[in-house]
């Protein structure tokens, strides 16, 4: 039974040995962000993915991709602009913007087909949180 206050989830062991490998390897990264715990370390993964949900969400209305092939993903803002995004060493860059951190290129890394691509692709900008492979 959980403290008051908290809930009790169930996940299958496959997710859980996922993220808990996940945690062990970054566990070090962790702690210096006060992160002392396996459950606290779930619980900054889900607050940090309800944010970029409820990002994705404002801006997702405003951006439609249009393409994605070899080292470029063609998106359309809705504001009668094509904002492209290409990969150049590694690392994307909006070329309307002319930056590699705009909400173009955000956009961009949250498409899945961007990492089925044959080209190696910097991991983005993000939390110490660690990845769940």
């Amino acid at each position: 039974m959980p403290k008051p206050g908290f809930k009790s989830i169930t996940v299958s062991e496959h997710v859980y040995d996922k993220f808990f490998k996940s945690y062990g390897r970054n566990k070090k990264g962790l702690e210096l962000k006060g992160i002392r715990s396996f459950s606290g370390y779930l619980t900054s993964m889900m607050e940090e993915m309800t944010l970029r949900y409820e990002t994705f969400a404002i801006h997702s209305p405003y951006m439609e991709k249009l393409s994605v092939d070899q080292n470029r993903v063609v998106l359309d803002n809705k504001r009668n602009r094509i904002a492209e995004v290409i990969l150049k060493e590694g690392e994307l860059q909006c070329l309307l913007d002319e930056k590699s951190d705009c909400v173009h290129v955000g956009f961009a890394y949250s498409l899945p087909e961007l990492y089925n691509m044959d080209h190696k692709i910097k991991a983005p900008p993000h939390s110490a949180y660690g990845d769940t492979n």
